[in-house]
Formats: C-alpha cells, sequence, structure tokens
C-alpha cells in the first residue's frame, strides 16, 4: 500500500530524484525523462477522460472512459516499471506485460472495423475529446522516442517497447472513434490548400 502523507520532501531541490530502489539520481536522466514523458501522457488521458464525462454525452463515452481509465492505471504502472531498475524489482511490482499489448490490439482492430477508411491523414481536431486524445498519442510517441534511447544504454522491461508503441496506435483509433461519437467532423489533411 501507498501512502502520501508529506508531498514535499524537499529532497529535490538540488535537482536530484531517488528511483524506486533509493539511488539518487540526476532529474534530467534519461530514465527520469521517459517515465516523465509517461506521466504527461496520463495527464492528457485525465484531460479526455474529463472531457468525455460532461451532461449529455453520448452512450459509447461511457465505455471509452472505461478503457482510459484501464490505460491510465496500466502507464503508472509502466512508470513504475522504468522507475525501477532491474535489480530492484520487486516480484509483486506489476509491470506491463504481453496481455497488456495484446489487449491494446484487439481494441484497435474492434474500434477501426467501424470507422471509415481513410483517404488522408487526419488533422488532429475533431471535438474535445479527440483533440486530447491526439495530444495524448503525440506525447505517447515522445514517450517511445526517449524509451527507445533509454534502451539502448539501459534495459528495460520487455513489453515497454510494444505497449507504447501499441498505444499510441490506439489512441490514434480513439481519436477516430470519439470524433464519431460525437459526431464531430474530422479534419483531414489537404496538401493542396496553403
Amino acid at each position: 500500500m501507498v501512502r502520501l502523507n508529506r508531498i514535499y520532501t524537499k529532497a529535490g531541490d538540488g535537482g536530484q530524484t531517488r528511483l524506486v530502489g533509493g539511488q539518487k539520481v540526476a532529474k534530467n536522466l534519461p530514465r527520469i525523462e521517459a517515465y516523465g514523458t509517461v506521466d504527461e501522457v496520463m495527464s492528457c488521458l485525465g484531460l479526455a477522460r474529463t472531457a468525455l464525462g460532461v451532461p449529455g454525452a453520448p452512450a459509447g463515452a461511457a465505455d471509452l472512459e472505461r478503457v482510459l481509465r484501464r490505460i491510465q492505471n496500466e502507464l503508472f504502472n509502466l512508470g513504475s516499471d522504468l522507475a525501477t531498475l532491474p535489480e530492484d524489482r520487486h516480484p509483486k511490482q506489476p509491470v506491463i506485460e504481453s496481455r497488456h499489448v495484446t489487449a491494446l490490439e484487439l481494441e484497435i482492430d474492434a474500434w477501426n472495423a467501424e470507422l471509415p477508411e481513410l483517404r488522408s491523414f487526419v488533422l488532429p481536431g475533431g471535438g474535445w475529446v479527440a483533440a486530447y486524445l491526439h495530444l495524448a498519442r503525440t506525447v505517447c510517441r515522445r514517450a517511445e522516442r526517449l524509451v527507445v534511447a533509454l534502451n539502448e544504454v539501459e534495459p528495460l522491461g520487455g513489453q515497454v517497447l510494444p505497449y507504447l508503441n501499441r498505444l499510441s496506435d490506439a489512441l490514434f483509433v480513439m481519436s477516430r472513434h470519439a470524433a464519431r461519437l460525437y459526431e464531430e467532423p474530422e479534419p483531414l489533411w489537404e496538401p493542396e490548400h496553403t
């Protein structure tokens, strides 16, 4: 059980933080950048969940909200994994597993089957929920790039990269799904429009 009674400790005032194993490290290390960016993805999903909960939301909004809440929890587990060196991982510590990647793939396939075929790239927008999901997608791609760089120098959990890669795809499809749920037009790239 986690207890957070003190919010500030002043331990980070010198630009350092601690990993789960207690190691004191600089806040600008690749590992900290990676899990900090995963935290940003969670915050973007919080915006999307909040937008989904407005009065008069369509029936499918509750289903999408449940999926986003689950993903936020999975991202917290992923961040915890990134904040822990392999030798400090506790046997019961929640980590991302192949089943999490598979769940995203199944959701992508189910939503995508209901969407019209794309004949151009989608511009971020399509209503508040869709726009927040596009924001989450782009931050997720940044997290993925940071994790790729980290993985080149430090070992990571085997499903961290596949999960982030699949999540960014899922967020794209979710944004399209949300635009359809709310009957918002999807803005498409018009290469000749200048």
